[in-house]
């Protein structure tokens, strides 16, 4: 059984980093029919929705695109902010996406900047506490503050899950209603999409399954 869960929990993050990969560089190859640069959708979309407040710029990596709400920035990767294709599109306007949420005050958005610095403790100090409870089994009492602690972290994983859903549902309805792309184009920017929302589902699956085997061993313990 354990053998199992190790298969699952090493496997689906492997799947979805391949997924997102592949079908991030295969539709990267695809020029867009618009012939707009993702730093040139992101500041139509922008513009569209009045957030002439909010910044495109450049960053270093690979699919290291982002939004930051702090400094009203979408930070879109080299080949996306300069190249013409139907992945930079999809990418571009993902993102501008959250800032179409926080200009909007989205509810699930704004629970997760206010979670984010929690859950980065919580989920750093949480494995002190679980090592401690399952090394020393008389000392149980420690393993479930370090589930209470690392429940926190996995609240995170899930919020985040409407967040990105709903973040690429903008996307798709920004580049169809601004004409950014054409009726043939629109599947292969939602497979885009889609593969880049597999990650996130794949790491809160494996944070809610780590979860529930701590529990199941937290209760067998009592």
């Amino acid at each position: 059984m354990f053998l199992i869960y190790l298969i699952i929990i090493i496997a689906l993050p492997l799947y979805s980093q391949f997924k997102v990969k592949s079908t991030y560089n295969k539709y990267a190859r695809v020029r867009s029919t618009s012939g707009m640069t993702g730093a040139e959708v992101a500041r139509m979309i922008l513009d569209r929705n009045g957030l002439d407040n909010v910044k495109v710029v450049e960053t270093q990596g690979v699919l290291s695109d982002h939004y930051n709400p702090l400094t009203k920035t979408v930070a879109l990767s080299s080949d996306n902010y300069h190249n013409a294709s139907v992945a930079g599109t999809a990418v571009a306007a993902h993102e501008v996406g959250h800032a179409i949420q926080d200009a909007q005050d989205y509810a699930f958005l704004r629970f997760r900047h206010r979670l984010a610095p929690v859950a980065n403790i919580t989920s750093n100090a949480s494995w002190i506490f679980i090592m401690a409870g399952l090394f020393f089994s008389s000392m149980n009492n420690l393993l479930g503050i370090g589930i209470v602690l690392m429940a926190v972290g996995v609240l995170f994983q899930l919020v985040t899950l409407p967040v990105e859903f709903n973040a690429s549902s903008r996307a798709m309805n920004q580049v169809v209603e601004l004409g950014i792309i054409r009726n043939e184009e629109e599947p292969h920017a939602k497979k885009v999409l889609t593969a880049a929302a597999l990650t996130y589902v794949a790491a809160a699956a494996v944070a809610v399954l780590e979860l529930l085997r701590l529990v199941l061993i937290f209760q067998n313990r009592e």
